[in-house]
């Protein structure tokens, strides 16, 4: 393997792995935001890590689905559209995709763990299917943020939001520093 590609094969593996720490961290953050929030509704006095931890890992297997969802071109059906569009369908389409991962990953462990397959499907939002639209719909608006930064910053170039939003004065051509 020639000394070319195998930078070019590192660089990609770095981006990668640039990309998957960025979902990791924001799915992270949001999953331990509902687990907090979960424990605050039901008035839980003593704070269990457990739930953290199972938020750590659903974050990092679900930031792993992403990267292979999106390999497969998964929600670029409206790239070419105004941001509003794709930002908003792949908002929709992840949060379905992460729901429906979730039903496989509970099921199959359930099945591991002796089950039928129809024990072990989890029970979502209350088992209703207004309850399941209501996770849904959680899922999807926690998402906007993320896909709307990141369309944005394909839109500027690579490392130009990074650039503006933590280094102070003007980054790009056309946007001027905030005034003192």
């Amino acid at each position: 393997m020639s000394s070319d590609r195998l930078r070019d094969l590192a660089a990609r593996g770095i981006d990668e792995f640039r990309r998957f720490l960025l979902m990791f961290v924001y799915l992270w953050v949001v999953f331990g935001l509902f687990v907090l929030n979960e424990a605050v509704i039901l008035g839980k006095a003593d704070v269990s890590f457990i739930p953290q931890g199972f938020a750590f890992i659903n974050a990092a297997i679900l930031a792993k689905v992403m990267l292979v969802a999106e390999s497969l071109k998964l929600g670029r059906r409206f790239d070419h559209l105004p941001m509003i569009y794709p930002i908003t369908y792949k908002s929709a389409l992840f949060a379905i995709v992460f729901i429906a991962f979730h039903v496989l990953e509970e099921t199959a462990v359930g099945m591991l763990a002796g089950r039928s397959a129809a024990a072990s499907v989890p029970v979502i939002g209350g088992g209703t299917w207004i309850g399941l639209g209501c996770v849904w719909a959680i899922m999807a608006v926690s998402l906007l943020p993320f896909f709307a930064l990141r369309e944005i910053s394909q839109i500027l170039g690579e490392g130009q939001l990074w650039s503006l939003m933590f280094h102070r004065g003007p980054k790009i051509a056309g946007v001027n520093s905030r005034s003192e």
